[in-house]
């Protein structure tokens, strides 16, 4: 009797197993089909959707060809937006793309209409409907604005045209079917109300991609319970470097000031401007010091306003552990 009602166990998890496989694989990602809107490309919103795209959002993090023998890995300006394979070393679960996202028409997005390219952008779907890996931070985006996201469109769609073909990314099993639970539409999103500092400055935060960077992963996933904690690592054949801790903490940004908040930033405006130096694994960085710099002083307040707010997390941090600290007055950039 007793092998018999195993042998019924057996089936029934088998038949179980079964179905929630059939049930991921069928489901299609949350979505909503895109808007027929035209974006207007005035000066006006190409010049938003510039700051947008270099400075805040920093979309060539990903998107654009870097020389990462550099500071911050600056871009290189005739591979803007061409788009990226990752490297191995990021330990993603499969190979991930950052597509081209210039207006050639044959590799990059030049055939996408307006609205397909809103949807992307905030709800994490493609053209086909198929859900984005969220490497790319929808989950962020889908809190920017109508008129911000309209603006970083009619950025796109006076980029320079870049050929550059590449494969499309492909995803390990059981992760190509967990992310379709990812997207989901953003629906109209108000802009937001720059009198508040605080509610401002998390506008910028999740634009910024803070959270993402500077929140450790745990089981996967990023630790609710130490949120801008820092200890995050992050592998490139060019050095391991670790997020630094910006909660209100004494391990993280607890005794700064808003001027040495500030001044931080300002440090690298030269760099911006003139071109980093050369670096080596005690000063590499995947910290966008070089577009934050250019952040007007009132955003990196309310920043700062915002991240005085947060639950401080006990985290000292070692941010390129192992690696011996440049000598004093040697000039070295902070990471």
């Amino acid at each position: 009797m007793w092998k018999r009602i195993a042998l019924y166990c057996a089936i029934a998890i088998t038949a179980l197993g079964g179905a929630v496989l059939t049930y991921l694989y069928s489901r299609r990602p949350a979505q909503v089909p895109p808007s027929a809107i035209r974006v207007a490309s005035t000066p006006e919103r190409v010049a938003r959707g510039k700051y947008l795209f270099e400075v805040l959002c920093n979309c060539g993090h990903c998107h654009s060809l870097r020389d990462f023998t550099r500071f911050s890995g600056p871009e290189v300006e005739s591979g803007r937006g061409q788009g990226n394979v990752f490297p191995v070393e990021f330990g993603l679960p499969g190979q991930v793309i950052a597509p081209n996202i210039t207006p050639d028409p044959e590799t990059g997005i030049g055939r996408w209409s307006d609205g397909e390219k809103i949807r992307a952008i905030r709800d994490g779907i493609d053209r086909e409907g198929r859900a984005l890996f969220p490497m790319m931070p929808y989950t962020f985006y889908r809190h920017m604005s109508d008129e911000d996201v309209e603006s970083v469109v009619a950025y796109l769609n006076q980029m320079k045209p870049v050929r550059n073909p590449l494969p499309r990314s492909r995803i390990d099993f059981p992760v190509n079917l967990l992310i379709r639970s990812a997207p989901q539409p953003a629906g109209r999103v108000s802009p937001p109300d720059q009198g508040d500092r605080v509610k401002y400055g998390e506008y910028l935060v999740r634009l910024g991609g803070c959270m993402d960077c500077h929140t450790p992963i745990e089981n996967g996933r990023p630790a609710a319970d130490k949120l801008l904690g820092g200890g995050r690592e992050m592998r490139l054949p060019y050095g391991l470097v670790v997020s630094a801790n910006i909660t209100p903490d004494d391990s993280g940004i607890g005794p700064w000031g808003e001027r040495q908040f500030l001044n931080k930033f300002a440090e690298y405006r030269d760099y911006a401007t003139n071109g980093p130096p050369k670096v080596g694994v005690a000063s590499f960085t995947l910290m966008p010091w070089l577009s934050f710099s250019q952040l007007p002083e009132e955003d990196l307040a309310a920043i700062f306003a915002f991240l005085k707010t947060q639950k401080p997390v006990k985290n000292h941090v070692e941010v390129h552990p192992g690696v011996p600290k440049p000598e004093a007055g040697t000039g070295a950039p902070g990471a």
